[in-house]
């Protein structure tokens, strides 16, 4: 059965395949996904890769756990399932609640943008 790892501290430039082939020689790569940003599709420096099976999962762990890619010390973990129904976390923006912006504002710093604000 087929284990995901959760690859983080990529460089920016590494695509899917080289981080196929930077994992190939752990064993057999099932998929590598480098996590894109939507609007600029620009790397998010953290990725996926599945391996055939536990133990080529743990062989990538150890060969490859630690060690630099273009210039950056990666770190390999099995990777968590994802909570169902979990919130997605926010970025801090919009609304009356506002993420961390307190209970009206809604940008990062606590205050109102635009506009006269509360009175």
């Amino acid at each position: 059965m087929a284990v995901k790892l959760y690859v983080s501290s990529l460089p920016y430039s590494v695509r899917d395949e080289a981080l196929k082939d930077f994992f190939a020689p752990a064993g057999e790569v099932v998929s590598a996904q480098v996590v894109m940003e939507r609007e600029t599709n620009r790397s998010r420096g953290f990725g996926f890769v599945e391996m055939a099976d536990e133990a080529q999962a743990n062989k990538a762990i150890e060969m490859l756990d630690g060690k630099e890619m273009d210039g950056r010390t990666i770190h390999i973990a099995i990777a968590r399932p994802k909570e169902e129904g979990a919130p997605r976390r926010s970025n801090g923006g919009g609304g009356y609640q506002g993420g961390n912006g307190g209970s009206y504002g809604g940008n990062r710093d606590g205050g109102f943008r635009g506009g006269r604000g509360r009175e």
